[in-house]
């Protein structure tokens, strides 16, 4: 199953998992390298991928906004969201570990998404939603 597909503003490629088995698969193919990847602090969202090195702070920003929109904690709150930011290299899979889930390995850089940003970006983009 191939990941959703979104394109930035700037016209980056960013990709998001469909469901745990997804987010697996999304995650394993970017497993060490330097991409960015994103995930709410809170279970239940896709992981969200940066299709580029060294992405601008507007970029990681829209890109955190549109994982915060597809996330259970949005769906269920529709308040400010907390993203975690980690590189590919600080993610790992142990074994026995239930499809879908990662180990972050180092301490995360966090991100507050405010419920407005989501609220305007999912008015923008509703024939996609």
């Amino acid at each position: 199953m191939k990941p959703r597909e979104f394109i930035l503003s700037s016209g980056t490629t960013i990709l998001l998992g469909k469901n745990s088995e997804n987010n697996d698969e999304l995650v394993s193919k970017y497993h060490g390298k330097e991409n960015i990847i994103l995930h709410t602090a809170k279970p239940g969202s896709p992981f969200c991928v940066i299709n580029k090195l060294n992405p601008t702070k507007e970029e990681i920003k829209e890109s955190a906004t549109i994982c915060a929109s597809k996330s259970q904690d949005w769906r269920d709150n529709k308040g400010d969201i907390i993203i975690n930011m980690f590189g590919g290299k600080d993610v790992a899979k142990d074994k026995g570990m239930k499809e879908g889930t990662w180990k972050i390995k180092s301490k995360p850089k966090l991100i507050k998404v405010k419920k407005k940003e989501i609220g305007e970006w999912i008015d923008k983009n509703k024939k996609e939603n």
